[in-house]
């Protein structure tokens, strides 16, 4: 996949393609149907499958004491984007000069690239002030022979796909809900460091990740799969089963919320590998129970192996 860090940077190299425009966070079904029809144009015109996506997240500037946190970084909504079939991604710096150009101004960059057609969701708006509409959009680029499809609101057993539904879902800890919506689990990727080692001493070995996911599900236990990265072919997934949270049992003094530390500790059913210093990508599959904290050692012991045997069987 060619990436190009700006409109500008792609002028005339993306001629007879289709292009689909959003901000793409999470990479959900909603935007595969963006995907699926870009294709579609672009092979039909004998062209590239193209995106347009904006960094930072415009929220991040046009509100960013409410900026929502993203449901993947950069580098996985690359891969993301990527396999969702994408040869050529723009991204936009989403500063205060584009903010404020024109719905024309706009048009006149997306027709310079060269592109045949362009795809939107039904409730696309651009330029300053959000002036532009579909409606506009489509008569602007009718007018110089660029072809405008707009995909329809997906929904999913009644619930409309979006992303601000699936952080809420993730937040809440309803990955299966959000699973539903992203077409995928959902995944954070992160770099196994060294632990208090509790885990191996109570006969649950785990590898513990420090992730730069901004989003995190709520804390609690999860039946999980894991893939070592880079992922070798054929890819292979672990099965396990995770702690996400601040150890209450160990932590007796910390709070949500406090100066505890979130830690997140995977323990892969029937594995022994060395993955100090590997990174891992963990998907969340079933949220088995929230964290809560026991009486003692014997009694954590008991409740992991409860929770080992509820995972296996889900997963």
């Amino acid at each position: 996949m060619r990436i190009h860090p700006g409109v500008a940077d792609s002028v005339t190299r993306l001629t007879r393609g289709a292009i689909a425009i959003g901000n793409f966070d999470g990479l959900h079904l909603g935007h595969r149907a963006l995907f699926d029809a870009a294709q579609k144009l672009a092979h039909a015109s004998f062209g590239p499958c193209c995106a347009l996506t904006f960094e930072p997240h415009p929220a991040r500037l046009l509100a960013p004491d409410y900026a929502p946190k993203l449901i993947c970084s950069l580098d996985r909504k690359r891969e993301l984007l990527a396999q969702a079939g994408v040869e050529d991604l723009i991204e936009q710096p989403f500063d205060r000069a584009f903010m404020a150009l024109s719905p024309d101004d706009f048009v006149d960059l997306l027709i310079a690239t060269g592109v045949a057609a362009v795809v939107v969701g039904h409730d696309f708006t651009y330029g300053k002030a959000r002036a532009g509409s579909v409606e506009s959009l489509r008569r602007a680029l009718e007018e110089r022979g660029v072809r405008l499809h707009v995909v329809a609101q997906v929904t999913v057993n009644g619930l409309v796909v979006s992303s601000t539904k699936i952080r809420e879902f993730i937040l809440a800890g309803r990955v299966e809900a959000a699973n539903m919506l992203l077409g995928r689990p959902f995944d954070l990727d992160g770099e196994v460091v060294r632990g208090a080692g509790r885990g191996r001493k109570l006969g649950w070995p785990t590898a513990n990740l420090r992730t730069p996911n901004e989003l995190h599900p709520s804390v609690g236990v999860y039946a999980v799969r894991a893939l070592v990265l880079p992922a070798g072919e054929p890819a292979m997934l672990w099965k396990g089963a995770a702690n996400l949270g601040l150890n209450p049992t160990f932590n007796s003094d910390t709070v949500p919320g406090g100066e505890a530390h979130l830690s997140l500790e995977v323990h892969l059913f029937d594995v022994d590998l060395d993955l100090y210093g590997r990174r891992l990508r963990v998907e969340f599959i079933h949220r088995l129970r929230d964290e809560r904290r026991f009486s003692g050692v014997e009694a954590l012991k008991e409740q992991i192996g409860k929770d080992v045997e509820t995972a296996k069987r889900l997963l």
